[in-house]
């Protein structure tokens, strides 16, 4: 068994959409970010990541590469999923947090789950959380969205 960590935090800031999980979230505000700023799916890359022993996200997704700018993360967080199945690793379990003033989380993780099946980590394998900082910080403050995550991996265990 392999277990890794992820952070990730972006600024928000109008005339950006909201990604998280890979659900668009109705906000008036969005992350920025050279991909689509979703914290959730960074978070979770970079645990996997971590779990692999393989660095972290900016080592395999640069934001020095164009091939990135705009990317969906679901489709990052797929490439990541495959690259922990080549190396004969399953992920058994992700439990996440996001951590935001606003907007409410709680009725979009239902449809986050499903979205992150679709890059191959099943529903009923991921647990998302969503909490606010309680008025500290820059989250506190609304100034922008945070998400952890911690993966544990299986040898020889797939998806």
């Amino acid at each position: 068994m392999r277990i890794g960590i992820g952070y990730d935090s972006h600024i928000l800031v109008e005339g950006r959409k909201l990604v998280l999980g890979g659900v668009e979230i109705h906000f008036e505000k969005g992350l920025v970010s050279h991909s689509d700023g979703d914290v959730l799916c960074h978070a979770i890359i970079d645990a996997i990541i971590g779990a692999l022993g393989e660095g972290d996200i900016g080592r395999h997704f640069p934001d020095s590469d164009e091939r990135f700018k705009g990317a969906s993360s679901i489709i990052l967080l797929k490439q990541t999923v495959d690259m922990a199945c080549s190396k004969g690793f399953g992920i058994s379990w992700i439990d996440s947090v996001i951590i935001t003033e606003r907007p409410k989380i709680g009725p979009y993780i239902s449809d986050m789950k499903q979205k992150l099946s679709e890059a191959g980590i099943s529903a009923s394998l991921v647990n998302i959380k969503a909490k606010t900082n309680e008025g500290m910080g820059f989250v506190g403050r609304g100034e922008g969205i945070a998400a952890q995550a911690v993966c544990l991996l299986v040898q020889n265990q797939f998806k």
